[in-house]
Order: C-alpha cells, then sequence, then structure tokens
C-alpha cells in the first residue's frame, strides 16, 4: 500500500519501515478496494504462469511489487505484450534470485521501473539487468527450498506436460486434485543402486512432476523396467507414452535405455533452453 500510494502521489517511491508508519489512513481507504484487485489480478497472472499453490510461488516476496505493478495497470495488464513485459521481470527475479535477502530498495525500483517500462521508457528494470543464471547452479538445486527449483517445476508444467498414466494434461485443477508432486525420472533406489552420483540424481535435472499415483507404480525400478510395466498393463501404446514423456522435456530413447549421462545432458540444455526463454536473458557459460 505505501509503494501504491507513493506512485499514485508521484513521491518518493519509498517502502522503509519510516514510510509504512507514515502512511496516511485516509490514502489507504482511498486505495484499498484497488489493491485488493491488483492482487486478484496478480493471482490470475501466477496461474497462467503455472504456478497452481502458495508452497509452489518461488518468492513470496516478490507478490510485493507485483501486485502493485498489477493495481497500477488496472485493465492494461490484460494486453499481451504487458503480460509479457510482466512475465519478464518475473522470471528475471526467479531465476536471478533476486528476492531472498532485504527487498525495500528493490521493491521501490522494480515498481517504479517496470511501470515506465511499460510505459515506453528504453531502460530495461535493474532486476531484469542484474538476472544472471550459471548452469552449475542446476546442479545445485536439490530441494524445493530454492525459488529457482520452483521456478524450473512452473516452466515444465508451461510445457503443457502430462502425467505419464493418465495422459492429461497438468493444468491447475489436474495438478491439484491427483496430488501432484516432484518425482525422480531415474528413481532414487535405482540411482542408489547404480552408484550414480548423488549431487546428480538428486538434482532438479532428474525431477519432474507427476500425479502421485503414478508415482507409487513406477516405484524405484529402472526406466526401462517401467515403461515396460506401463505399456504392458496400462493399455498405453509406446507412441502415446514417449509424446506423454517428452512433454516433460525428456528425450524417451535415452530414458527407455537407462542412458543416465545422456538423458541428464541433454534434459540439463532444455531446462537451459526454457530459462533463456523465461528471462529473455541469455546463460554465457
Amino acid at each position: 500500500m505505501t509503494l501504491l500510494v507513493s506512485m499514485r502521489k508521484n513521491k518518493t517511491v519509498s517502502c522503509k519501515r519510516k514510510d509504512v508508519l507514515n502512511l496516511n489512513y485516509k490514502d489507504y481507504e482511498e486505495n484499498e478496494e484497488d489493491l485488493i484487485n491488483g492482487f486478484i489480478k496478480t493471482y490470475k497472472l501466477l496461474v497462467e504462469m503455472n504456478i497452481f499453490s502458495a508452497n509452489d510461488i518461488p518468492y513470496t516476496t516478490q507478490l510485493i511489487p507485483l501486485s502493485v505493478i498489477c493495481t497500477l495497470l488496472g485493465k492494461e495488464i490484460e494486453n499481451v505484450t504487458i503480460k509479457e513485459k510482466i512475465k519478464q521481470w518475473f522470471w528475471c527475479g526467479v531465476f536471478g534470485e533476486l528476492y531472498g535477502g532485504a527487498n525495500e530498495t528493490r521493491y521501490a525500483n522494480d515498481v517504479k521501473q517496470v511501470y515506465e517500462w511499460i510505459n515506453g521508457k528504453d531502460e530495461l528494470p535493474k532486476t531484469i539487468n542484474d538476472c544472471n543464471f550459471s548452469t552449475m547452479r542446476l546442479i545445485s538445486l536439490q530441494t524445493k527450498n530454492s525459488a529457482a527449483y520452483k521456478g524450473i517445476m512452473a516452466l515444465i508444467l508451461g510445457n503443457k506436460c502430462k502425467d505419464w498414466i493418465n495422459g492429461s494434461e497438468m493444468g491447475l485443477q489436474t495438478y491439484l486434485d491427483e496430488r501432484s508432486d516432484i518425482h525422480h525420472i531415474f528413481p532414487q533406489n535405482y540411482s542408489i543402486n547404480m552408484n550414480i552420483d548423488k549431487n546428480r540424481w538428486n538434482s532438479i535435472i532428474n525431477k519432474t512432476p507427476l500425479y502421485f499415483s503414478t508415482n507409487r507404480y513406477i516405484g524405484g525400478n529402472a526406466p526401462s523396467e517401467y515403461i515396460s510395466k506401463i505399456l504392458k498393463n496400462k493399455n498405453i501404446s509406446e507412441e502415446d507414452l514417449k509424446s506423454f514423456i517428452e512433454t516433460h522435456m525428456i528425450n524417451y530413447e535415452l530414458l527407455k535405455n537407462n542412458n543416465f549421462e545422456a538423458f541428464f545432458n541433454n534434459r540439463a540444455k532444455s531446462i537451459l533452453d526454457k530459462i533463456e526463454k523465461a528471462t529473455g536473458k541469455e546463460i554465457t557459460d
């Protein structure tokens, strides 16, 4: 609210403690309904970016400037060009991992700079300029605690990925109804038995969203075994199964042949391509 009021009054945009304490009640009251509508627009935008639950939001802190930007834009947020700019800024914040610390200065900069950029200013927002993703970061993304980890899962869902047995696209409703979660592609038990380095098999490169029931069916078997099991018992043609698996940015033949090394490199490149496209920034290494 402090950010919104200072933008609308054309004052210095700031939301430090003293600014929040100096917020005038009348200003709060006059802007309250608009900001609520801004949060609703923010929610719709998150769903459009395939972020379906509170636990899947990369940075809750980034919702602060995002909600203000959506409020300031009003109906303009429906414009596809404007929306793409906001998404680019959002993904740069996520994959640049820029919203993890004290953020009051970044909030203020982003609200002003993104709004001005949308309205024709050539200069890119600092968050877009600051975004820099390293290839090796993929290896260290091991748990859901990281914003970039959650961001990559949203990009995989955005690839219109399908469940491997059900065959339905993992959209908002099915994702939640089927208790979807992130699972290993080369299962943990198999990877340990094959002496694959844990940093590799447990990294995001070897993970994907699947329905709870599908993950249980796959179990800890080698990919070649669980693929055979699905084909034999679930009345799915190999052509269909291949198409379902490939929506997850996985090379079917490499998976089917248990070729972890080639699968790992191939999928890493596919993920990096998605990150480049989302951020509009080249990954230089």
